[in-house]
């Protein structure tokens, strides 16, 4: 029995018809660009996340950056983030030509140490990125009390936790806009890249809707410089259908993730991920810490067990970082993340006996 980290396919198998008369609409009326399921989708994830506004750009990635652009985060300014992240965190920081400041992270959540943010900060600091990383959101009341009290800016980079919430609230909906990917392995996958930014500045979104075409409003006339960050509408038309379907794959992911906490009860050479009792996960990877963590890997890939390893290396470690002045060690939490995680099968179409094949031969090889 083959275990794959992720199975597309059998997601699309429960969705097939629907997925397929989706496109097929929007191939039939080729309106490719800004076509009508743009605005329905926006609409429905700015209710699903308790939002003002929603505005449709083409990645995750171009969602953070449209952001700090509509912020007018630039040259001089810095923004306080995780090291342990997704390159694209840090790295739009350094596209618009600010200052990435990194904090080190809690090592049970992985998510950023607030009880360090405010040390951070300094009189060029404008914004603070956290990252809901995994699936949990990071604690956002201390951040967004010292954003208030400083004036600072939050930019939620909830790429991995669509549907997560904190204390009641929706991942995204709590800072100055939260930011959304609909990477294909994302818990909400388009067929392609896409992304969200949502917010309850009205204003503000209407500012992002302008940059992501080329600050063009109306067409040809241009108030600010922006870019082509425009979401396709056949993007759209696959995810309006997939998002009828996200609570129910959330509630799967969880009830897998359940499993492995009971097999893996009492074996305490692994260590399984600790959700927050105010936290609701979405478990968009579920990872776990366990010593020889590259020779397990490969120990299961002989199995045929599928895993991940996020992140192998540390932002503040990563060489087109240098520059900023960071050692080796400065991030003790983040490093040992590093070289201890592994990131196991969650996807809702598992089977039982696929959970038990995954936690047996890890017990076997760490016995």
């Amino acid at each position: 029995m083959n275990v794959p980290l992720l199975d597309l396919k059998a997601q699309y198998a429960t969705i097939k018809a629907e997925m397929d008369r989706a496109v097929y609409e929007v191939m039939e009326s080729q309106r490719f660009i800004n076509g009508p399921a743009v605005q329905e989708l926006e609409g429905l994830i700015a209710q699903y996340c308790g939002c003002a506004s929603a505005v449709g750009v083409s990645s995750g990635t171009d969602a953070i950056l449209c952001s700090l652009m509509a912020l007018g985060i630039g040259p001089g300014d810095e923004v306080i983030t995780s090291p342990y992240t997704f390159f694209a965190t840090a790295g739009c920081i350094a596209r618009v030509g600010a200052r990435p400041v990194f904090v080190d992270i809690e090592p049970d959540t992985f998510n950023i140490d607030t009880s360090q943010v405010p040390g951070a900060v300094s009189e060029r600091t404008k914004a603070i990125i956290p990252v809901h990383l995994f699936g949990q959101t990071a604690e956002m009341d201390p951040i967004l009390a010292l954003a208030e009290d400083r004036g600072l800016h939050v930019i939620e980079d909830a790429a991995q936790a669509i549907g997560a919430t904190y204390r009641g609230r929706m991942a995204g909906s709590m800072g100055t806009v939260g930011c959304f990917s609909f990477f294909p392995s994302k818990n909400l996958g388009g067929i392609g890249d896409g992304g969200m930014v949502v917010t309850q500045d009205e204003g503000l979104a209407e500012r992002i809707r302008v940059l992501r075409n080329h600050g063009a409003k109306p067409t040809y006339y241009h108030s600010l410089v922006g870019g082509n960050f425009r979401l396709d509408t056949l993007q759209a038309a696959a995810l309006v259908v997939k998002l009828r379907h996200l609570e129910g794959w959330a509630a799967g992911r969880r009830a897998n993730a359940a499993r492995y906490e009971e097999l893996f009860a009492g074996f305490d050479k692994v260590v399984t991920p600790t959700v927050l009792e105010h936290n609701v996960s979405v478990f968009n990877q579920y990872v776990v810490r366990v010593p020889r963590r590259d020779q397990l890997r490969a120990f299961l890939e002989q199995r045929g067990v599928g895993t991940a390893v996020y992140y192998p290396l540390g932002l503040h470690e990563q060489e087109c970082f240098r520059y900023l002045g960071y050692s080796s060690g400065d991030f003790p939490h983040s490093e040992r993340a590093a070289i201890e995680t592994l990131a196991l099968p969650i996807y809702t179409e598992l089977t039982a006996g696929q959970i038990a094949l995954v936690a047996d031969a890890i017990k076997e090889f760490l016995r």
